[in-house]
């Protein structure tokens, strides 16, 4: 009885030995994922439809902003996601028209600065700022319900209205378009240039122009008069070289 025992002893002891080295060998687990932590690109990415909008969000590095806003944010964010149809149906050259600023702004556009259920828009007050609202420019949304709970939004450029809820749980909303929203900051009607402002330089004076003489003729008429002064005075030595004449011929008769 003894002996069995103390072979059952080295036994265990055996076993302990030969699988220890396995036991410390096994990989720590990872830490688990604090819980609440909200991430925009794996929720759009869940939706299966928006990869032209997580690309553009990763290209502005705007994921991360959201991401770090959402995490520490007291009044939520709604984002509008348009889907790959919307971008698929922008003319060609839209986006790579624009600079990397703007693209940025294009991307904040979408995304509204705190949390809307559908219900809270039909009391939300127009205009709604975004997050590209700013030094910029207005950069505002107006969203339009009717009473059959249909919701629009517009941007004044283009309207489009409001599909299924992709996520919606306090603190982010986010709803489906079918249409890129283009703000008018970017893509309204451009103003009409300026009209040139009228030159306040005087003219100069037109350049006088010389009489025949040489020299400008003298007011009040003094030209006809100094011509009349000479023709009598031409007059008056004809007669006094007649009158002369006629004397030296009586003294030689």
């Amino acid at each position: 009885m003894a002996t069995t025992s103390v072979f059952m002893v080295f036994g265990l002891a055996a076993v302990l030995v030969l699988t220890s080295p396995l036991v410390q060998a096994q990989p720590e687990a990872a830490p688990p994922v604090p819980a609440g932590q909200l991430n925009i690109t794996a929720i759009l990415a869940k939706g299966g439809r928006y990869t032209s909008f997580i690309r553009l969000l990763r290209q502005t590095q705007v994921d991360e902003q959201i991401n770090s806003q959402l995490n520490n944010s007291y009044n939520g964010l709604t984002m509008f996601a348009p889907t790959d149809n919307a971008f698929a149906g922008l003319k060609v050259g839209t986006l790579n028209g624009l600079s990397q600023q703007q693209q940025i702004e294009l991307v904040l556009y979408h995304v509204l600065r705190r949390y809307y259920s559908l219900t809270a828009f039909q009391t939300a007050t127009n205009p709604l700022m975004t997050q590209a609202s700013g030094k910029t420019g207005v950069w505002t949304l107006n969203v339009t319900t009717s009473s059959d709970h249909q919701a629009n939004v517009s941007t004044g450029v283009v309207e489009a209205p409001i599909d299924n809820a992709v996520y919606a749980d306090f603190p982010l909303a986010v709803y489906s378009v079918e249409k890129v929203l283009l703000p008018y900051e970017i893509f309204g009607p451009k103003p009409p240039a300026a009209a040139p402002t009228p030159s306040t330089k005087k003219p100069n004076p037109a350049p006088e122009h010389a009489n025949d003489g040489g020299a400008a003729p003298p007011p009040d008429g003094s030209s006809d008069s100094g011509a009349s002064l000479k023709a009598r005075e031409a007059g008056w030595s004809f007669i006094a070289g007649v009158g002369l004449l006629g004397i030296a011929a009586g003294n030689l008769l």
